[in-house]
C-alpha cells in the first residue's frame, strides 16, 4: 500500500494524478484502488484541460450546500466545529471516496483529459491522505 498526502489550501480540487502516475508505473497491470481517509473530502475523476472545470465544481457544490450559517441550513445540528464542517460531511456524503482505474502495463487507462483529484471540502488548510492499493491482474 501506498499513502500520497495532499496539501490543501481551503476548498478546491487538487490535483494529484502525476503522484500516482509515478507510482502505478512501477507495477505491471492491474487494478488500482485509491481511498481518501477524510470524512469532509472527496475523490474525483475530472477534466483537467480547462481549470474552469474544477471552479464550476467548486461553486456549484458551494451553491448546493451552503455554510451551516446560511438560512437554509438552519436544521443542521453539528455545528460546534465550524460553518464549513457539516456542508463537507453532506458533499463527502454525495461525492465518491474511492475509485478504481484500470492499469495495463503500468499506464493507468484513463482518458485524454481525466485527472485524478481530491476535493477538498473544508475551509482551511489540511494535509489529506489517500491510500493506493495495487492488485496485479
Amino acid at each position: 500500500m501506498q499513502v500520497f498526502e495532499i496539501a490543501t489550501r481551503g476548498q478546491g480540487l487538487y490535483e494529484f494524478t502525476s503522484d500516482v502516475k509515478a507510482w502505478v508505473a512501477r507495477h505491471g497491470s492491474g487494478l488500482l484502488t485509491l481511498f481518501v481517509r477524510h470524512t469532509s473530502a472527496s475523490l474525483l475523476i475530472q477534466e483537467n484541460a480547462d481549470p474552469e472545470v474544477q471552479t464550476d465544481l467548486r461553486n456549484y457544490f458551494a451553491r448546493l450546500v451552503p455554510p451551516s450559517t446560511d438560512a437554509s441550513m438552519a436544521y443542521l445540528t453539528h455545528t460546534y466545529e465550524g460553518p464549513d464542517d457539516m456542508p463537507a460531511h453532506i458533499k463527502a456524503a454525495m461525492m465518491p471516496v474511492s475509485l478504481q482505474i484500470p492499469v495495463e502495463a503500468g499506464r493507468m487507462a484513463l482518458g485524454t483529459w481525466q485527472g485524478i483529484y481530491l476535493f477538498e471540502h473544508r475551509d482551511a488548510p489540511k494535509t489529506r491522505q489517500v491510500a493506493a492499493q495495487f492488485l496485479a491482474a
